[in-house]
């Protein structure tokens, strides 16, 4: 078993054939020691719901290897999508390096088509670029292909195709590309979300790449609320989290209890000057934003885009609107329409346990200490605590007495 004890023993040479392996869920709250690092110490990244891609050190060139091939991906229990993506899962694995680094990228194409790697917001020779037939040829499947640069800057990237993108794209095939700045930050905990939209018709499981505006899933890192991992910090910690969109559509992405500093883009750090609070975030399609702010507040606060159906599941768009309609009786209908259901008369909060065609998910599903979390998509929750000594998932938090409101009568 992997410990903090035997990472930090463990030497630079290892840390660096181990680097990703070891920034798994328990390593990710650790520091990474400045003497394993070739350029400066960083607080690594945590990607929810998914994984840092390893590396290894080569001649001073930190290799990674990328595999572009199909996958399954479960966007919560009980549903699973054939998606594409990288090294086995949407969005691919986060790419971590530092401002100086040099990097030498090795892209083997599983695929049944023709593929390429384009590096979102990197400052890097034209010919490593990634746009298939202006930059270089396409990679065939069966091919490897590799792109070497070194980093001369600092900020949230990203990695995508730029060869049949429309369809490669809307399957999943994307991810981050991370490089720290060559000084040390004050940053406890470092998140990064990829914020992306699909069309998933019920009860099947390949998204419809042809769908342009009319989507009816949402994700965090390719996951739907309840199956998106809480974000855990203690109280104290500096909180910076990254957004990541090459979705059709912007995402205005909210957080409870708290405001916050936007503080980079995939363009560079944002200057202190040009900063102020706000409690919302507009993500623009191909783009990416950095937040920060300070868990002082502790409590488990809502965190979701704030366009109402990016927060529902599975929706179907073709359904009448019949709230304030009194219907007929289910039991006469149900004698020509064997299976039927009114949907929807009085809102669709009691809908979530309906039946519902198999590998679909309902459209608005969760349970929390109080009742049924109506929510779904883009959401899940921001958990802050006093004193924890892990940042393994609290469970729900316990409101003082005296802090929740109380039914009344008259």
């Amino acid at each position: 078993m992997i410990t903090r004890r035997n990472i930090l023993s463990s030497g630079a040479a290892l840390f660096a054939a181990g680097a990703g392996l070891l920034r798994g869920r328990d390593a990710q709250a650790l520091p990474v020691p400045a003497q394993a690092v070739p350029r400066g110490p960083y607080r690594p990244v945590v990607t929810p719901n998914g994984s840092t891609l390893p590396w290894t050190l080569k001649d001073g060139v930190k290799e990674f290897r990328l595999i572009a091939e199909p996958v399954k991906r479960e966007f919560a229990a009980g549903m699973i999508v054939d998606a594409w993506g990288y090294n086995g899962q949407t969005p691919g694995p986060t790419i971590e390096v530092v401002e100086g680094d040099r990097v030498r990228l090795f892209v083997t194409n599983r695929l049944p088509e023709r593929t390429s790697v384009h590096w979102h917001g990197v400052r890097l020779p034209n010919g490593m670029d990634g746009v298939a037939g202006l930059n270089q040829p396409h990679i065939a499947p069966g091919e490897t292909y590799v792109y070497e640069f070194t980093l001369k800057q600092h900020g949230t990237m990203m990695y995508h195709p730029h060869s049949d993108e429309m369809v490669q794209m809307a399957l999943g095939m994307m991810g981050f590309f991370i490089v720290h700045p060559r000084a040390a930050e004050r940053v406890d905990r470092d998140f990064c979300i990829m914020l992306h939209e699909w069309f998933v018709a019920p009860g099947t499981s390949r998204p419809n790449p042809a769908v342009m505006t009319d989507f009816n899933m949402f994700t965090f890192n390719s996951r739907v609320w309840p199956g998106t991992d809480a974000l855990v910090a203690k109280k104290g910690d500096r909180v910076r989290i990254r957004f990541g969109n090459l979705s059709m559509d912007s995402h205005p992405i909210h957080l409870h209890g708290y405001s916050f500093e936007q503080t980079g883009t995939d363009g560079g750090p944002t200057p202190s000057s040009a900063r102020f609070p706000e409690t919302t975030v507009n993500v623009p399609v191909g783009a990416t934003r950095d937040v920060e702010f300070v868990a002082d507040a502790p409590g488990d606060w809502a965190f979701h885009c704030h366009k109402s159906h990016h927060t529902m599941n599975a929706m179907s768009h073709e359904l009448p609107n019949m709230i304030g309609v009194a219907p007929a009786s289910d039991d006469k209908l149900a004698r020509v329409l064997p299976g039927t259901m009114s949907m929807g008369n009085n809102g669709m909060g009691g809908m979530m346990d309906m039946g519902r065609p198999p590998n679909t998910l309902p459209m608005m599903s969760g349970a929390g200490p109080f009742g049924d979390i109506e929510m779904g998509g883009m959401f899940t929750v921001v958990k802050v605590r006093e004193g924890i000594t892990s940042y393994d998932d609290p469970g729900w938090y316990k409101n003082p007495e005296g802090t929740t409101p109380k039914k009344v009568t008259g």
